[in-house]
């Protein structure tokens, strides 16, 4: 298993381009981050030539799944947000479905994500790039979120049937929400692209709360899982002392 670190979170607050600086110059070179559209392609394809960072994954341009009116900006958020990756050669994309409708049925928002992510796949294929939708925790950080089910984000997986749509299995998300992790992680493997990992409670180092990290990354390692964990935690600790013991706890 690779280990990247999201910049965004371990540096939250500082300016993108020095965050990136401060952890390239660390030794971290394999670098995730949240908003693209927000952010100069030409500042990160120069810190990607002169650190030899990888992007490992960074955000599609949200827009609504669940609600089917918003198909298209949908898929035109999609379009921009894989010719940005691919700009700067980011192979990866996390995908957020959309808060809950509260006047339509769950059976229908979860037929229009199917429906969407089906319409979607082709340019997703096309492109080489991967799109990771992300079950989200609504019972501390995302209330009105419509995904925090990982057994129906890996559903919806395996109805639009492509490879070009995965599940980020975020775990600190997933042990507030379900639990159960390595079981449910097990079972699921093979529709899993991404991981985001954080400590719980609290969104801090790995090595803090309830959640045995050692022990779930030997067994990922285990299920012959050879993608990205993403470091997606808050640091309460010094931060690169944290974050070495971090990267140690996940890394082959």
């Amino acid at each position: 298993m690779k280990v990247s670190v999201c910049s965004e979170a371990i540096f939250s607050g500082v300016e993108y381009g020095q965050a990136m600086k401060d952890l390239a110059k660390a030794g971290y070179l394999d670098l995730e981050f949240w908003t693209w559209w927000n952010k100069d392609l030409n500042v990160l394809k120069s810190l990607k030539a002169e650190y030899s960072i990888n992007f490992t994954a960074m955000c599609a341009k949200p827009a609504s799944l669940v609600d089917a009116d918003s198909r298209d900006e949908y898929k035109q958020n999609l379009i921009e947000s894989i010719a940005a990756a691919k700009e700067i050669g980011c192979e990866t994309l996390i995908g957020l479905v959309g808060d809950e409708l509260p006047d339509a049925p769950r059976s229908t928002q979860h037929e229009s994500i199917i429906t969407g992510l089906k319409e979607m796949a082709p340019f997703l294929e096309e492109a080489g790039i991967m799109l990771v939708i992300e079950p989200l925790n609504t019972r501390v950080d995302h209330k009105g979120y419509y995904l925090w089910d990982a057994d129906e984000a890996f559903e919806i997986v395996d109805k639009v049937g492509s490879a070009g749509v995965k599940v980020l299995f975020d775990i600190y998300h997933q042990q507030i929400m379900q639990g159960d992790l390595i079981r449910r992680i097990e079972t699921n493997i093979d529709k899993i692209g991404h991981f985001h990992a954080a400590g719980n409670p609290g969104r801090e180092e790995l090595f803090t709360g309830e959640i045995n990290y050692e022990e779930l990354t030997q067994a990922i390692d285990s299920f012959g899982y050879d993608g990205y964990i993403g470091l997606e935690y808050f640091p309460k600790k010094n931060i690169l002392e944290g974050l070495k013991r971090c990267y140690e706890l996940c890394a082959d």
